[in-house]
């Protein structure tokens, strides 16, 4: 059978249709390669959340079409956001494309592969039988499908367990209503559509089965989960229902979510958060503006007094938590005192980590066609001046972590030194150690020794048995 390679853009939610779709393709008979120059199929899963995304995904294609000189049976296609945004149009750009399959398709991946490998072999045969023929078969267009599939949320449930794992992604919901000025996500993934949770809390079973800890529930505003599927229960919204239920999952240590909206935070998530010890301290929390004039172009419904009052209740309820955050600089209109706002904002609250994102503007959103677009020149000033801002607060944070023992859970192989060990802690932050197979997968503390700039470095401090 033939052998399919996926290379991914994007986000961690990108990653995770990516490993359904391998599951997939196996379960069809297919294999996964490592490498593209082992498949007889190449998948781009691709990001529309940024300009450059796109651009890396269309050139990488275009490269991939000097392969099929030496490989001409090589089927090639598009997934996911950029896939769902463009549609046949891809098909201009670079016509040697056989399928693009959009974000509510995934599961129908497998069919459309086996659809063009007959149709390459087709036209393959064509070109030595029948010129006429030939012609006729190259003119065809690509295999489109960029429909809208009710249910397709809950299509995300399986995964590729080749190999053991520590932790594991699952996708609890699909889309976006919110609307943000600047963001595509809403036309790429569609409106919120959740899964239900019994599904939710079966598939973290079959994970902890397979040895899997930590989970990590992952949805374009993972903590509005179910709010117009599910009613409240005992004041307790859907997405604290779900983190009470997955908590009495025996055998699952941890659980995160990525990424939650600042108007998702209600009382009953941040009690949650401060009683509940699998949920880890740690939370992704994007602010994108210090301005309120900003964020109310950006239709951000939130002002920087409630994002700052979120910040402090949730640092009460768990005074350990890690705070991580995305920001935009250079969004359209944002003067010297708009930009230094955010500045002085991160400079007080003094996060953990950063997103800094140059404002990019997307087609069909609001933002793009708004007055008074900044310069390169002035978003990668503001850009570079507010990373050294988040940088310090960071190094500060891992540097406070020397001498403590932290819990860690072992994820294998450092990926930059495959000698040594990495692990995470329940904040969320990255520490390298010494130490052989039997720490795999497990829980233990490490005492950390020094810190870098990005990364903890400790010992083991206790035996694992």
């Amino acid at each position: 059978m033939s052998s399919v390679y996926i290379k991914t853009y994007g986000c961690q939610m990108n990653e995770r249709d990516s490993e359904q779709v391998a599951r997939d393709l196996v379960a069809h008979g297919y294999t996964i390669a490592s490498h593209e120059k082992e498949a007889d199929v190449i998948l781009l899963n691709t990001c529309s959340v940024r300009e450059m995304a796109e651009s890396k995904a269309i050139g990488k294609m275009g490269f991939l079409k000097k392969d099929r000189r030496a490989k001409p049976q090589l089927v090639l296609g598009y997934l996911g956001c950029m896939a769902q945004r463009l549609g046949g149009t891809l098909a201009e750009k670079t016509p040697h494309v056989d399928l693009i399959v959009g974000t509510q398709k995934f599961h129908r991946v497998a069919d459309y592969v086996t659809e063009a490998i007959k149709r390459r072999e087709e036209l393959l045969r064509a070109q030595e039988e029948d010129e006429f023929k030939a012609l006729a078969l190259s003119a065809r267009p690509p295999l489109v499908d960029v429909g809208i599939e009710e249910g397709s949320q809950n299509t995300i449930r399986d995964h590729l367990l080749v190999e053991k794992k520590s932790t594991e992604f699952i996708s609890i919901m699909q889309g976006c209503n919110m609307h943000c000025t600047f963001c595509i996500v809403p036309t790429t993934r569609g409106p919120e559509r959740s899964r239900p949770i019994n599904e939710i809390v079966q598939e973290a079973k079959q994970l902890v089965e397979h040895g899997v800890k930590e989970v990590t529930l992952l949805g374009q505003i993972v903590n509005l989960y179910g709010r117009h599927e599910m009613p409240k229960v005992d004041g307790k919204s859907p997405f604290v229902q779900l983190l009470e239920a997955l908590h009495a999952v025996h055998g699952l240590e941890r659980i995160r979510f990525t990424s939650p909206h600042p108007m998702g935070f209600r009382k009953d998530l941040v009690e949650c958060i401060g009683r509940l010890p699998k949920v880890m301290e740690h939370v992704h929390l994007p602010l994108q503006s210090g301005s309120d004039r900003i964020l109310k172009a950006m239709h951000r419904p939130y002002t920087v007094a409630a994002y700052r009052k979120l910040v402090h209740d949730l640092r009460s309820a768990r005074p350990e938590i890690a705070i991580t955050t995305d920001i935009i600089v250079g969004f359209p209109g944002e003067t010297e005192e708009d930009y230094l706002a955010s500045r002085r904002l991160a400079e007080e609250l003094q996060f953990d980590g950063a997103f800094i994102f140059r404002y990019s503007p997307r087609g069909n959103t609001p933002a793009a066609t708004m007055e008074n677009q900044l310069p390169e020149e002035i978003k990668e000033i503001r850009n570079k001046d507010l990373l050294d801002v988040v940088n310090t607060s960071a190094s500060k944070k891992l540097e406070a972590c020397v001498g403590t023992l932290q819990e860690v859970l072992c994820e294998g192989p450092s990926r930059n030194d495959p000698t040594r060990l990495a692990g995470r802690t329940r904040t969320n932050k990255i520490v390298i150690f010494e130490g052989g197979q039997r720490f795999h997968r497990e829980i233990f503390e490490v005492r950390i020794t020094r810190a870098t700039s990005s990364t903890l470095y400790g010992d083991p401090a206790i035996t694992i048995s």
